[in-house]
């Protein structure tokens, strides 16, 4: 039974955490977060407490600083394992020490140690990172602020604690998080999936505005934040003056250009679907994905089974501590094929036990690949596995043969998994936190799947003569309409206020060369914090970690990736933020009490006894100098990223009825016809009879439910076009292909029947 839970006092009472506040500042589509965890040591003995809580993936972490009393410390980067060594040492000297690191396993996932807090102490400690906001399918700008760190499963006989969740209400520590966005451009509106105040526009032109979390909020979900501009799509560059006081030739004393690239596609191609590829869908039916995920994957793997073109082909895989999959391998797609596949997904079920991915993984990539069919991969997962680097791993060796497209479903997705497989696999990432939007991403990305890729990208830069330039960001390896693309590079030289420099990105789509261009002036801008310096070693501090973490055979990359986090205070996987308080010296007096909230793979292995599985408040020895007590529970987990939040958003029930839109497109057959089938009337709400009656007398049945089918969604359910867009296409192809008399009688009745006026050409007809 698991019965304790979190930082615990010994007499089981709450940690020392009392509040977080959470500021973050937007400019544009960058974010700067600063995160302040206040806590207090209840106690009567010291203590040292251990959290473990969730960062964006691709966040730079740029400082870390910490208060006792009225006194504070910058904390400094350091090679984690000094870090480490600084920390223990001060712990057994009796000194106050604040360690941050991040995990070995996963870069969204950070430790905080807070060592040796005397009784009655406060402390107060403050983070701050940048990251990008990434664009979603409605255009909007995302940003997530994590509230829910889920059990990262871990397969048997690995190491690690056992976790679970507790009830937010339980959560005794508050949080307050405000946000000022501004920008070139106007702000549309501001949207969130949790209760705002009204946004306050700070200036007539609307480029400044300010937004708070309504008071009450529940620790059940993360906090999104949906920013729209107008013109969102608008090309633009930014560059950022070095720091005076840094090396001369560094990154940090150079120009640093953040380019931000929209590639424009014809209309012709981006209207246009392929009839080829093969198509693997991928799901997660791990116990975390039970009740409303479950469900609404389901849906989706129905939307995305009739959407398919046919010629194409399919398979469909589902995994948990084990995985199955629908056939032995990849299938033609026809009605029989889709008809078999459904029959399976309907029963489907979160009930394959823990997350592993890396087996179905490699099983699909040793299937041979069918010739003139690209493959296409579809991931869908709540993103709880333990081996995130071996995950991207593998899917970036695999790079050449497929596109991967991956889905975070639901609160505390990992998005360095998410991103991480559609950055390697060259495809596109989508999060699902709200499942009633599940169908509308996943929909586009099977557009984006559809379509060309862009091959043969290349960037050309065009400089003075006297500026030189170093290319911070991975090649890009993949453009989707809509979707932006960011390049970071070192600017080294001089040149004049006026001087200006271009960047061209050009590449081959659907056979025809194309290039996009960009003109930007060479002046730095003013007030940047050195936000984009910050956010181009990050990019480079990755890059070189993706390309050597397989055992850091190349002690020379290890060793530039240790002086750029160093040079540049971004924390990375060799790195760690360290902070020790110089205080009397004297020894602390009495046992210090360790307080462990989840341990993750072998993290923190290096400071602190293996947990087992099962182990209840099991004291397992001394360390450092005294008595040195470790008192483990299975453990629930927190997630905040800046709320360390215990708890899981409770599910949502599932519907009563079923979506008449989902009945509809279940009826569909795999050539895009509807049959006249008496569960069609119910699913338009009308009779058989009404429908019998309604049909021109010489029309074709098919025809005619085809038809009916294509005036209620155009005419009736406009608002989930992105869903049933695809299939509708499919649905019109057949009926120009049938070449059939009395479509345009049939077209006038279905309107009259239906109560709608939606016209021929409307329909693709």
């Amino acid at each position: 039974m698991v019965r304790a839970c979190g930082l615990l006092t010994a007499q089981k009472e709450p940690v020392p955490l009392k509040s977080i506040e959470v500021e973050l500042e937007v400019r544009d589509h960058v974010a700067a977060v600063v995160s302040t965890l206040n806590y207090e040591n209840k106690e009567n003995k010291p203590l040292e407490a251990v959290v473990v809580f969730p960062l964006p993936g691709d966040a730079a972490v740029c400082h870390f600083s910490a208060k006792i009393g009225q006194t504070q410390i910058v904390a400094e980067v350091k090679e984690k394992q000094k870090a480490r060594e600084e920390y223990d040492d001060a712990l057994s000297s009796g000194q106050q020490a604040f360690l941050l690191e991040e995990s070995d396993q996963s870069p969204d996932i950070f430790s905080l140690s807070v060592g040796s807090l005397p009784p009655g102490e406060s402390a107060s400690i403050r983070l701050e990172y940048v990251t990008e906001l990434s664009v979603q399918a409605d255009d909007g700008l995302r940003f997530c602020l994590p509230a829910v760190l889920n059990p990262r499963y871990q397969p048997q006989g690995s190491e690690g604690v056992q976790v679970t969740s507790v009830p937010a209400s339980l959560v005794p520590y508050s949080l307050s998080f405000s946000a000022r966005v501004s920008s070139p451009r106007p702000i549309s509106k501001v949207e969130s999936n949790c209760s705002l105040d009204p946004l306050q526009d700070l200036n007539t032109d609307q480029t400044q505005a300010t937004v708070k979390l309504a008071a009450g909020h529940k620790f059940d979900r993360d906090v999104e934040l949906l920013i729209y501009y107008k013109d969102v799509h608008q090309p633009t560059a930014v560059v950022e003056a070095g720091q005076a006081s840094a090396e001369p030739g560094s990154l940090m004393a150079d120009s640093v250009v953040m380019v931000s690239l929209y590639p424009e596609f014809p209309q012709s191609v981006t209207s246009s679907v392929a009839s080829c590829g093969e198509f693997v869908l991928l799901m997660d039916r791990s116990g975390s994905m039970s009740n409303s995920r479950i469900s609404s994957a389901r849906d989706t793997l129905l939307l995305l089974l009739k959407s398919l073109p046919m010629g194409c082909y399919f398979n469909i895989y589902s995994f948990g501590s084990r995985y199955e999959h629908i056939f032995p391998k990849s299938v033609e797609y026809s009605q029989q094929t889709m008809e078999e596949a459904l029959k399976t997904v309907v029963q489907m079920e979160a009930n394959l036990g823990g997350t592993e991915m890396l087996q179905p993984l490699k099983h699909i990539y040793s299937q041979p690949c069918i010739p003139n069919q690209p493959r296409q991969l579809f991931v869908f997962t709540d993103g709880e596995v333990w081996d995130t680097k071996e995950v991207i791993d593998l899917v970036k060796r695999n790079s050449d043969s497929h596109r991967c497209f991956s889905f975070g479903i639901g609160e505390g997705a990992s998005s360095a998994l998410i991103n991480g497989m559609a950055k390697e696999g060259g495809g596109h990432a989508q999060f699902i936190t709200d499942t009633d939007r599940m169908q509308a991403k996943v929909m586009q990305s099977l557009r984006f799947a559809l379509q060309p890729a862009v091959v043969n990208i290349s960037v050309i830069w065009d400089l003075p003569k006297e500026v030189s330039v170093t290319v911070l960001s991975p090649p890009i390896t993949a453009l989707f309409p809509g979707q932006r693309s960011l390049i970071y590079a070192q600017l080294s030289g001089q040149s004049s206020e006026a001087a200006e420099g271009c960047v061209t990105v050009k590449y081959s789509l659907a056979g025809h060369p194309s290039e996009n261009q960009l003109h930007f002036s060479l002046r730095p801008a003013e007030d940047t914090g050195l936000t984009v310096h910050k956010l181009g070693a990050r990019t480079l501090i990755r890059s070189l970690e993706e390309g050597e973490h397989r055992g850091w055979q190349d002690t020379k990359v290890k060793e530039k990736v240790v002086q750029l986090s160093v040079q540049s205070g971004i924390s990375s996987s060799l790195t760690a933020f360290i902070a020790v308080f110089n205080n009397n010296g004297e020894a602390i007096q009495g046992p210090l009490l360790h307080k462990n909230i989840l341990k993750h793979g072998e993290f923190l292995k290096a400071r602190t006894k293996t947990f087992t599985h099962n182990s209840e408040d099991q004291n397992y020895g001394a360390r450092i100098k005294g008595t040195f007590y470790v008192f483990t529970c299975r453990i629930i987990i927190i997630r905040s990223s800046f709320c360390f939040i215990f708890g899981f958003s409770a599910s949502v029930s599932e519907q009563q009825t079923r979506d008449p839109l989902l009945q509809l497109v279940s009826l569909q057959e795999a050539t895009g016809k509807w049959l006249l089938d008496p569960a069609l009337p119910t699913a338009l709400g009308k009779t058989n009879e009404e429908v019998e009656k309604s049909k021109p007398v010489l029309a074709n049945k098919e025809i005619w439910a085809t038809i009916l089918a294509l005036i209620w969604l155009h005419g009736l359910k406009m608002d989930s076009k992105n869903e049933w867009d695809l299939l509708a296409m499919k649905a019109a192809s057949w009926l120009r292909a049938q070449n059939a008399p009395w479509v345009t009688e049939c077209v006038e009745a279905a309107n009259l029947l239906l109560g709608c006026s939606v016209m021929k050409e409307a329909l693709g007809l």
